[in-house]
């Protein structure tokens, strides 16, 4: 896929910008005969980083509650059902907050219709997370109805910087459609409405290519999406507590959360504590421009699946360990503790391929140790896998780490 090719990514093309979006997301102030003029270029056409807005990270934490709903499906006996489940809702949730920040990307929601239409996408979102626990039953419709709702504001957002979206918006409003006729029929049927949906979006940049001028701004990029990561930690931890509601505070408690948490920690470490996040934002500033959606398309969208179920899952997990630290649990519950911590080691190593910013080989074996780690919360104790599942992260984070100081010192 090309470039220009890959920025009909996410949620609608997103990217794409041929009314060119300028360096930063500022938006262009007159095309001449040889191409437009950035009003958000510096001096030397130096790029002006765009931030994220506040507006944005309140966006993310009803985003982050509707997918840390997730977890609710796979608290109890975890099926393969339920797996299937939480693939297809995640997939439409994810799908469409990518093209919300390739959005935000092109132009900072500053202007009050602008800023109200976010707030209307936002409801969406929550119309949604409140229905995801019974999205293949009775609030089915209830969904569908939510996620029209965000297809809609983003087209109309959209369209204010890019008319292409007209060419991408029908595949995402055919796809609410067919998720609304799935809460409607429920059954097979909707899981087979389900997954139309979603290919229809996933193919939607083969059908219609959009070609045109369009910017990313890595600062931007970077900083959005490392938010969401610490967001979502911040309700898995919050998942620790709900847990624990109603239960005494004892020693073994008081354990059970600090293995949680220090889990959690591991991960948060094997994204920011080692740099990657600096690191990306470096190797986006140094790629082309128009190789930069392309790039985003494979660390920031398809990298970051495996990331964000890892934590679904792994929060899942620890909900129902808190308060069996010193017992055995049945399989699903143990598997999603292992295949969270492996989901997230192998989407941060597809994270640094994409990019090339690390040794992936110590993270991918570290994920395979996970999945085999399971059988110890089943055979022995639950406080027995999270402790192993956090030495096995410890140790392949400073396995990285001594051949990056003998490649420093080499």
């Amino acid at each position: 896929m090309s470039g220009a090719e890959a920025g009909t990514g996410p949620g609608a093309g997103s990217g794409t910008d041929p009314a060119g979006a300028g360096a930063g997301g500022a938006e262009v102030a007159g095309a001449g005969a040889g191409g437009a003029e950035v009003a958000g270029a510096g001096a030397g056409g130096a790029e002006v980083p765009l931030r994220v807005s506040t507006l944005e990270l309140f966006f993310d934490l009803v985003f982050a509650f509707a997918i840390t709903q997730l977890t609710g499906v796979l608290s109890h006996d975890v099926t393969v059902l339920d797996g299937v489940r939480v693939l297809l809702v995640f997939g439409a949730l994810w799908w469409m907050y990518g093209g919300y920040v390739w959005l935000s990307n092109a132009r900072t929601p500053v202007r009050t219709p602008e800023r109200l239409a976010m707030l209307l996408g936002m409801a969406g979102y929550l119309v949604m997370g409140l229905a995801i626990p019974h999205a293949f039953g009775r609030d089915g419709v209830a969904f569908g109805l939510g996620y029209l709702t965000v297809v809609g504001v983003h087209t109309w957002l959209y369209q204010r910087v890019n008319r292409n979206i007209a060419r991408v918006a029908p595949f995402n409003v055919a796809a609410a459609l067919l998720i609304i006729g799935a809460g409607v029929v429920q059954g097979w049927a909707a899981y087979v409405m389900w997954a139309a949906a979603l290919a229809i979006q996933q193919l939607s940049p083969l059908i219609s290519r959009v070609r045109g001028r369009f910017a990313i701004s890595p600062s931007h990029f970077v900083e959005r999406h490392g938010a969401l990561i610490i967001v979502v930690f911040g309700e898995s931890v919050a998942g620790i507590g709900i847990g624990a509601e109603g239960h005494r505070v004892t020693v073994s408690l008081a354990l059970s959360a600090v293995l949680g948490l220090a889990l959690a920690a591991a991960l948060w470490w094997a994204y920011f504590g080692v740099g990657d996040d600096e690191r990306a934002e470096q190797a986006m500033l140094r790629a082309d421009p128009a190789a930069r959606p392309a790039l985003a398309l494979a660390a920031y969208f398809f990298a970051y699946i495996p990331m964000l179920l890892g934590i679904v899952a792994l929060a899942a997990g620890v909900k129902q360990a808190i308060v069996n630290t010193g017992s055995t649990l049945p399989a699903g519950p143990c598997v999603a503790l292992g295949c969270g911590v492996g989901l997230f080691l192998a989407g941060s190593a597809a994270f640094r391929h994409a990019l090339r910013i690390g040794a992936e080989r110590y993270r991918l074996a570290a994920a395979a140790a996970c999945l085999a780690a399971s059988a110890l919360g089943v055979a022995v104790s639950v406080a027995a896998e999270m402790a192993l599942l956090t030495a096995i992260v410890a140790v392949s984070l400073a396995g990285e780490g001594r051949v990056a100081a003998g490649g420093a010192g080499g």
